[in-house]
């Protein structure tokens, strides 16, 4: 079996982090098929999620997300794809994105 473990920090705050973990676990469903039970806490919430030779949780608190993970013998192999993939979806949903900007409209002057 080989072992996951994936360490971010944030400064979102709790209420945040957790709509960041819901997004989370709603692209591990898609994205990987894994079967995501989200359980809130008063300081932190933990997303457990599962599938076929994938188990482990998501603890998510006020400034932190960690993630654990075992992966069986055959999906071990798979395991810095499977960690590459993972971490790049954590890391795209933490990056804030920037707000659009209003364009400003060009002023034509007119000539009479």
């Amino acid at each position: 079996m080989a072992d996951l473990h994936i360490l971010r920090h944030h400064t979102l705050g709790l209420a945040s982090a957790r709509k960041v973990a819901f997004k989370w676990a709603e692209n591990a469903e898609q994205e990987f098929g894994m079967r995501c039970t989200y359980e809130e806490g008063h300081s932190a919430d933990e997303v457990s999620f599962v599938r076929s030779g994938v188990h482990g949780t998501l603890s998510v608190t006020k400034d932190k997300f960690e993630l654990q993970a075992k992966l069986g013998f055959l999906v071990g192999a798979f395991k810095a794809r499977i960690e590459s993939e993972i971490t790049k979806n954590l890391d795209d949903l933490l990056t804030p994105k920037p707000k659009p900007r209003a364009h400003a409209k060009a002023h034509a002057s007119k000539k009479t």
